[in-house]
C-alpha cells in the first residue's frame, strides 16, 4: 500500500499552490494533474485541469450545460475522464510521485476517476494531493483509509505545511 499526503481546506487557503511549490522546491519526478480557476474580469467562471505535462482541460464553466453541476457549474466528465485520468495513469506507471488536485465533488461525479483514484492509493507511490474538505460518502472513505494523512491547510500553517510536504517527498 502507497503512502498518500492529502490537503484539505477552506477554498482559497492555498492547496494547489503549496502542492506545486512543494514539487518545484523538491524537484520530485511526479505525474499527474492540478485544477487551476478561471477568471475573467476578477469573476471566477470556472475550472481547468492542467496536467505536469502541460495539458489543460475545462473541467467546469458556467457556460457548460451538464447534468452534473456543482453551483453554477456545469461539470464536463468527459475532460476529466480522458485528460485527469490520462495523468493519473501515466503517473502510476512512469513518476515516483502521483498529484491528484483535486478530489472534490465535481471529480466525484466520475466513476471512472474514483477507479484511477484508488488504483493510485493502492500503488507504491506516493500520493500528493487535495481532498474536499466537506462530507462526501467516496471522500470519507479515502480520508479513512490507512496510510493517508490528511492535513488542513490554513493561511497560517502554510510555511509548515509546505516543510513538512518537502521532507516526505525526498
Amino acid at each position: 500500500m502507497g503512502q498518500a499526503y492529502l490537503l484539505t481546506g477552506m477554498p482559497g487557503t492555498g492547496k494547489t499552490t503549496v502542492i506545486r511549490q512543494a514539487l518545484t522546491q523538491s524537484k520530485c519526478n511526479a505525474g499527474g494533474f492540478y485544477t487551476q480557476e478561471i477568471r475573467s474580469v476578477g469573476i471566477r467562471e470556472g475550472f481547468r485541469i492542467v496536467t505536469l505535462e502541460g495539458k489543460e482541460a475545462v473541467l467546469a464553466h458556467i457556460s457548460i450545460d451538464s447534468p452534473f453541476r456543482v453551483g453554477k457549474y456545469g461539470v464536463d466528465i468527459s475532460a476529466l475522464d480522458t485528460t485527469g485520468i490520462e495523468a493519473i495513469r501515466g503517473a502510476i506507471a512512469h513518476s515516483d510521485i502521483i498529484v491528484i488536485d483535486e478530489i472534490g465533488k465535481m471529480e466525484l461525479f466520475s466513476p471512472r476517476f474514483v477507479t484511477a483514484v484508488r488504483d493510485a492509493l493502492s500503488s507504491p507511490k506516493k500520493v500528493l494531493g487535495s481532498i474536499t474538505l466537506k462530507p462526501h460518502p467516496m471522500a470519507d472513505t479515502i480520508r479513512q483509509s490507512r496510510n493517508i494523512r490528511v492535513t488542513e491547510l490554513t493561511r497560517n500553517n502554510q510555511s509548515y505545511i509546505l516543510a513538512e510536504i518537502i521532507a516526505w517527498l525526498s
